[in-house]
């Protein structure tokens, strides 16, 4: 209920969100565990053209899939390497992003340039108005349904790729925020890229990263330790 208020809010139809004033359970449905690199490398390696340049752009950016699938060929400067984030499309109503915050100018990698305009020569879809991952069961005039992409393809290649993980887009953005902590990017610049109105929330996850890698490094130390205890023991039984 507090979505589709807050959906309301978005477009106008209510002032206000009176879900918000109820007490609601802070308890997650579901744990959201993020994608390492390599297994990113995996899904990309079972995935289509199109699927390919989607997960990466949603994967690099962490765009919600509301904004990503909102994107238009016109949003992209590839001059300058830039992706404007304007709008955000849910059940095919296209209206706001999600706070202020939400609506930035965010930079594209060389790489993901090469990527976009790879598929721009490949889809029928790549004038400058276009949907960039339009749907070819509606000829182009609305993009892709991101439940539909999910359910079809990218969750099959997960499969195929020997990922255990739940699949998600959020996973998808997830996975971006976890990257960004654990190559020890500052928490400004994490709040920035991911557009995050609270900084209490980039803390969260930024705590949760240091801790994984924390976590990891004493592993590799009692790894250490341990196999040198065994070659010790395995001497001292030679002898």
């Amino acid at each position: 209920m507090s979505a589709v208020c807050t959906h309301a809010v978005r477009y106008g139809w209510m002032a206000t969100n009176p879900i918000r004033a109820v007490r609601q359970s802070a308890k997650r449905e579901r744990v959201i565990v993020p994608l390492t690199a390599e297994e990113v490398q995996r899904l990309f390696a079972e995935l289509g053209p199109r699927e390919r340049t989607l997960v990466l752009l949603d994967v690099a950016t962490g765009m919600r899939r509301g904004e990503v699938l909102a994107t238009q060929w016109r949003d992209i400067d590839f001059e300058k390497k830039t992706l404007n984030i304007r709008k955000s499309i849910w059940q095919q109503h296209l209206g706001p992003v999600k706070t202020d915050e939400s609506e930035k100018v965010m930079p594209l990698d060389d790489e993901m340039i090469t990527d976009l305009l790879r598929w721009r020569s490949e889809t029928p879809y790549a004038g400058y108005g276009d949907w960039i991952f339009a749907s070819g069961r509606m000829k182009g005039r609305q993009p892709l349904w991101p439940e539909a992409i999910e359910r079809n393809c990218i969750r099959p290649a997960a499969e195929r790729a020997k990922i255990n993980k739940h699949i998600s887009w959020h996973v998808f953005r997830h996975t971006f925020s976890t990257l960004l902590a654990e190559n020890d990017e500052d928490v400004k610049t994490v709040q920035s890229l991911m557009r995050h109105a609270n900084s209490n929330i980039t803390m969260n996850i930024y705590t949760h990263a240091v801790s994984s890698k924390k976590r990891r490094a004493q592993s590799k130390v009692v790894e250490i330790i341990l196999r040198a205890e065994k070659a010790t023991k395995a001497s001292a039984g030679v002898a």
